[in-house]
């Protein structure tokens, strides 16, 4: 199950993410208003845990947006903003459940896990299989291939390919590979993200004559959904 997090107070969001992974959950972070939105509009999480007040756009709007275009996965806000006219306002927005911080993480995480259980009620379906252009991967037995040709991955690099198919079509950056493949929220000032990318890039274009993830200078990596 993922959980995508929306949270601009690094603190926060690292005990947030520490717990839910504990949990067993596979956790997004997006730390502003707009990549929040982005990352909520690619479908790819089960239950979303937004914060009200964040740079860029505000968590209400980010619901309202998302509910909109027809997204309907699960979303907590967690936030400050503990007033019953706050309260209302965000479970009109669109929201699920409502928690103030302070918080304890228990009662956070068993949250988490109602609303994971109501999605599974309603029949959603837990997405085992990944497909970006011609490469797929199948999430319960990491198995890669592109077009039909079997690539042979170690574990991190097919963690790195599954976050980036996760993400196909966006531009991902070397923090969000940090923070959501290695759960490092700091700079390890080493090149742990260029090497496994040199290597799971190699790998994949073995025999092809396209690039299946292209570098965006300045920006990060892009895998392509087409």
């Amino acid at each position: 199950m993922k959980i995508l997090l929306v949270e601009d107070d690094h603190d926060t969001a690292s005990y947030v993410a520490n717990g839910l992974r504990k949990a067993g959950y596979w956790v997004e972070v997006a730390a502003d208003g707009p990549s929040g939105l982005r990352a909520g509009r690619t479908r790819a999480h089960d239950v979303a845990v937004i914060d009200r007040m964040l740079p860029g756009l505000e968590g209400v709007e980010i619901v309202k947006t998302l509910r909109s275009e027809g997204v309907e996965i699960p979303i907590l806000f967690l936030t400050t903003m503990s007033g019953i006219r706050d309260r209302v306002d965000g479970l009109e927005a669109g929201a699920d459940d409502y928690l103030t911080k302070p918080f304890a993480l228990a009662e956070l995480v068993a949250r988490v896990n109602s609303l994971a259980r109501r999605t599974r009620r309603v029949g959603a379906e837990i997405k085992t299989h990944l497909r970006a252009g011609d490469i797929e991967a199948d999430l319960t037995t990491q198995t890669v291939t592109r077009a039909n040709q079997r690539i042979d991955l170690q574990p991190q690099e097919f963690r790195v390919l599954e976050y980036l198919m996760r993400n196909a079509g966006q531009i991902v950056t070397r923090t969000m590979l940090l923070e959501n493949v290695w759960q490092m929220h700091f700079d390890p000032k080493t090149n742990i993200v260029e090497s496994h990318m040199s290597r799971l890039r190699a790998k994949l274009d073995r025999g092809f004559d396209r690039h299946a993830v292209e570098t965006i200078r300045g920006a990060g990596y892009l895998l392509r959904a087409d």
